[in-house]
C-alpha cells in the first residue's frame, strides 16, 4: 500500500521540478500592484471573516498584492466562480472541492482549480433544542432540517449524511429546507424547523448567541463517518464538539472536514509564494474569528488529498520546510 506521505511529498518533488526555474527567490514590490479577487462566504460568515483577515493582512505585508474578499453564497458558488474566472482565489470545504475536480455532482465537469493549503477543520453541528422532540438523528424523519443556503458547503455535507442516517444506512426522509445559518437560527428559534445543520469552526458565534436564548442538544454524527469515508472518500474524519461549547455538557462527537484556499491554475507561482508567506507568518490573526485553538502547520497544511497543490505552493513549502 502507498504511503500517502511519501506520495504527497513525491508529488511536491516532481512539480517544484517544473516550477523552479521560472520563480525567483524574493518578491519585488515595485512593479504593479496583483489584485486578486478572493470568493468567501456569506457576510458574518467564518469565511468571509477568514477573507477580510487575509486582505487586511495582505495589505499591511507591503507585497504587490490587492485581495479582494467577495460575499458568496460558500463553497460550491466559490469553485463555480474560480472555474469560470470571475475569483482567482476561493475557500471551500474538502469535499467539495475533491467533486470539483472529479466533476461530480453538485458539478457537472471537472473544475480546473488548484489548492495553497488546508488551513483548518469544519466541525459538523445538528442543532436541536434541548427542550424538544428530537433527541436522535432517525427522529428526523419526516420533520422540517435546515440543511444549509443554496451553493454551500453546508448543503453538500447535510445531503450526504441524511443519505446514510436511515435505517440500515438508507436515506433518512427528512424535510430539507434550504437555509442560510442566520435564517436557520431564526427557525430553529421560531420553531419552524426541528433541526439545523452547520458546518464551521467551534465555537460558531451565532450558535453561541442561539444557545444563551434557547438551549441547545448537539446530535451525535461520528457513527457516520465510515459510511462517508466509504463513499465519498477520506475527507470526512471523526471528531468532537468540546464540552462547554454551546452550553454542552459533555464531549460531542461529530463528522469533520477540512477548508482549503484554492486558486486558479493559471494563478502566477511567485503570487501564490507571496500569499502563503502572509498566511503562514499571520495564521494567528486569519483564525482567530473562525476557529479556537486550531494551529496552521505545513504537515497539516499538503494535506489537500485529491486536489491538487499549486506548483507555486509546492515551491513555498520545499523551499521553506525541506
Amino acid at each position: 500500500m502507498t504511503n500517502p506521505r511519501w506520495s504527497r511529498r513525491h508529488v511536491m518533488g516532481a512539480a517544484l521540478g517544473a516550477v523552479v526555474g521560472g520563480l525567483s527567490g524574493c518578491s519585488d514590490t515595485s512593479g504593479p500592484v496583483h489584485r486578486l479577487n478572493l470568493a468567501t462566504g456569506p457576510e458574518g460568515g467564518p469565511y468571509n471573516a477568514f477573507g477580510k483577515a487575509l486582505a487586511r493582512a495582505v495589505a499591511a505585508s507591503g507585497l504587490p498584492l490587492d485581495v479582494v474578499a467577495q460575499s458568496t453564497a460558500a463553497s460550491v458558488d466559490n469553485l463555480r466562480r474560480l472555474d469560470e474566472g470571475s475569483a482567482d482565489l476561493a475557500l471551500a470545504m474538502a469535499d467539495v472541492a475533491e467533486a470539483a475536480v472529479s466533476g461530480r455532482e453538485p458539478f457537472t465537469r471537472p473544475a480546473a482549480v488548484t489548492a495553497l493549503a488546508r488551513v483548518y477543520v469544519n466541525h459538523t453541528h445538528l442543532a436541536v433544542a434541548a427542550d424538544g422532540p428530537v433527541r436522535t438523528v432517525g427522529e428526523l424523519a419526516g420533520r422540517p432540517v435546515a440543511t444549509g443556503a443554496p451553493g454551500s458547503g453546508v448543503q453538500v455535507v447535510a445531503g450526504r449524511l441524511l443519505r446514510v442516517a436511515g435505517p440500515g444506512g438508507a436515506p433518512l426522509p427528512a424535510d430539507e429546507r434550504q437555509l442560510g445559518l442566520d435564517a436557520s437560527v431564526t427557525a430553529l428559534r421560531e420553531g419552524s424547523v426541528d433541526a439545523l445543520f452547520w458546518s464551521g469552526g467551534v465555537p460558531t458565534p451565532a450558535l453561541t448567541a442561539l444557545a444563551r436564548e434557547r438551549p441547545l442538544r448537539m446530535l451525535p454524527l461520528d457513527g457516520y463517518a465510515g459510511a462517508l469515508r466509504e463513499l465519498h472518500g477520506p475527507v470526512y474524519t471523526a471528531v468532537t464538539l468540546p464540552a462547554g461549547a454551546y452550553g454542552l455538557t459533555a464531549p460531542v462527537g461529530t463528522v469533520g472536514v477540512g477548508n482549503y484556499l484554492l486558486a486558479r491554475r493559471d494563478l502566477p507561482a511567485g503570487t501564490a509564494r507571496e500569499l502563503l508567506q502572509v498566511v503562514f507568518g499571520r495564521w494567528r490573526d486569519l483564525l482567530r474569528e473562525v476557529t479556537a485553538g486550531a494551529r496552521l502547520e505545513p504537515r497539516f497544511a499538503i494535506s489537500t488529498g485529491g486536489v491538487p497543490l499549486h506548483p507555486g505552493a509546492v515551491a513555498h513549502y520545499r523551499s521553506v520546510y525541506g
